[in-house]
C-alpha cells in the first residue's frame, strides 16, 4: 500500500515580499441569520458577509476555510451583541492582530398606510461592520426610503411643486443596544413624509398633502436627523447622508452630515 502524500500549508509558507497586508480573506459570502427585531424578539434573513484579517509580510496567505468554519458556528443568530466574540475567534484562529467583519442584510418591517390601514411589509438595507484590534469598533448602518418635496419649486409655482424619492444613509456607533427599528423612524420623521410599499387611493392623497406641506431640501433632512441623533446619549458618533433622486434634473442632490459625540 503507497504511502499517503502529504498535503503541504502553502498559506503558511515564507513570504519573501516584505509587503504586509491589512485585510486579507473572504467576500460575499450568502448566509442565513437571525437579527434582533424589536417587535416580534427575532427576524430570520440573508446576509451577504465579508470577513478579513491582516496578514504579516513574512506569511504567503491566509486560511481561507477557517473564515468559513467561524460562520458555521454562529448560524443561530448574528448581531451586536456577538460580533466581538465572532471577531475575536477570528483574530486566534487565523493568528492576527486584527480582524474585520462586513454584514449586510435587508430587514423588514410591517407597515400601516396612513388612511386605508391597508398592512405590507417594508424592506431596509441595513448593514454592520465590525473591527477588532486592541478594542472591538461596531457601526450599525441603516438606508431609509423618503420623500422629499422641493421648498424652491414651492416657492416658485403656483400650481404644485415637484418632489421624489430619496435614499437616506444613517451610520451609527453607539452604547449598549439600539434598535433598526428606532433608525428607521428618526429618518422617516425627518423627511417630507415617508414611503410605503402598499398605498390605496386616499392614502396617496394623504401623502402628497403631507409632502406639499413639508416641503425639505437634502440638507433639511441631514440636519434635522443629526439634531436628533445628537440628542441620543446612546450614540457616540454618527454619519447621516442624503441623496434626492431628482425628478426633473438629470443629477442628484446630496448632503452629509457627520460628527463625533465622544467627550
Amino acid at each position: 500500500m503507497a504511502p499517503k502524500k502529504l498535503i503541504i500549508d502553502v498559506q503558511s509558507s515564507r513570504n519573501n515580499r516584505k509587503v504586509d497586508i491589512n485585510k486579507a480573506g473572504v467576500k460575499g459570502i450568502k448566509y442565513p441569520i437571525i437579527v434582533l427585531d424589536k417587535k416580534n424578539k427575532t427576524q430570520h434573513t440573508i446576509a451577504t458577509i465579508n470577513m478579513y484579517v491582516d496578514l504579516p509580510c513574512q506569511f504567503k496567505g491566509t486560511h481561507m476555510s477557517r473564515f468559513i468554519e467561524i460562520l458555521n458556528r454562529y448560524r443561530q443568530g448574528i448581531n451586536v451583541k456577538n460580533l466581538f466574540t465572532i471577531l475575536n475567534e477570528m483574530k486566534k484562529k487565523l493568528n492576527a492582530k486584527s480582524a474585520h467583519i462586513e454584514i449586510e442584510f435587508p430587514y423588514f418591517i410591517e407597515k400601516t398606510a396612513p388612511v386605508s390601514k391597508a398592512k405590507s411589509l417594508m424592506e431596509y438595507t441595513c448593514r454592520l461592520w465590525g473591527s477588532l484590534y486592541d478594542r472591538v469598533d461596531i457601526t450599525l448602518g441603516v438606508e431609509v426610503p423618503v420623500t422629499t418635496l422641493c421648498p424652491c419649486s414651492k416657492e416658485m409655482s403656483a400650481k404644485g411643486a415637484h418632489n421624489q424619492r430619496g435614499i437616506v444613509s444613517i451610520k451609527i456607533r453607539f452604547t449598549g443596544l439600539f434598535w433598526i427599528e428606532d433608525v428607521i423612524k428618526i429618518a422617516e420623521k425627518s423627511a417630507s413624509c415617508e414611503v410605503y410599499s402598499l398605498l390605496k387611493r386616499p392614502d396617496e392623497k394623504h401623502v402628497t398633502d403631507k409632502a406639499y406641506n413639508n416641503p425639505m431640501f437634502v440638507e433639511d433632512v441631514v440636519r434635522t436627523i443629526a439634531k436628533k441623533l445628537q440628542k441620543n446619549a446612546k450614540i457616540t458618533w454618527f454619519s447621516v447622508e442624503s441623496e434626492n433622486l431628482e425628478s426633473i434634473h438629470n443629477h442628484s442632490a446630496y448632503a452629509l452630515v457627520e460628527k463625533s459625540l465622544c467627550n
